[in-house]
């Protein structure tokens, strides 16, 4: 229960609970009350966008990087951590008895090289449309079991994003 010199007030997130990039989820929060505080969000710049992510861990299942431990694939663009969105490509699922990376998907193509990490076992499909629309950007692309792209990643991670599966 809110006290009288008190009201709830909306600050966003921010670098913490693995988020990267500008924080533009808000939460709300306790502050005492001041007219002239705005109410409204403000985006605010997180410390990890500016630094090279470190992946400390693999295993079959899920992947720590910056000791934020996740169970399901990722993308890595410019530092930064995100889910892998497949829903695009489960359409070709049938095809080829694994969810493929399918260029529906939003793939990463702002950098030098792709790294797609096909999984413990090198199991995840890449389409030839994939290949292709790499070859016409002018992006080398890298489809190798996810331990080996953690590899290549870590060596040149300025100017490579990555695509990691985390299981078969």
């Amino acid at each position: 229960m809110r006290g009288p010199r008190e009201s709830r007030r909306i600050v966003p997130k921010a670098a913490w609970h693995g988020k990267t990039g500008t924080a533009t989820q808000c939460v709300p929060l306790r502050l005492p009350r001041t007219p002239h505080v705005s109410l409204a969000c403000v985006d605010v710049p997180c410390v990890q966008e500016a630094t090279a992510t470190h992946i400390d861990r693999f295993t079959f299942g899920s992947i720590r990087i910056d000791g934020v431990t996740y169970e399901h694939d990722v993308v890595i663009t410019g530092g930064r951590v995100g889910k892998r969105k497949k829903k695009a490509s489960k359409p070709f699922r049938g095809a080829f008895g694994h969810t493929p990376v399918s260029i529906e998907e939003n793939i990463p193509w702002d950098c030098r090289c792709l790294v797609v990490g096909t999984g413990a076992d090198g199991a995840l499909p890449v389409m030839d449309e994939v290949k292709q629309e790499a070859s016409r950007r002018d992006v080398d692309l890298l489809t190798i079991p996810t331990r080996e792209a953690i590899r290549v990643l870590q060596a040149e991670p300025k100017r490579t994003n990555a695509i990691l599966h985390v299981t078969c």
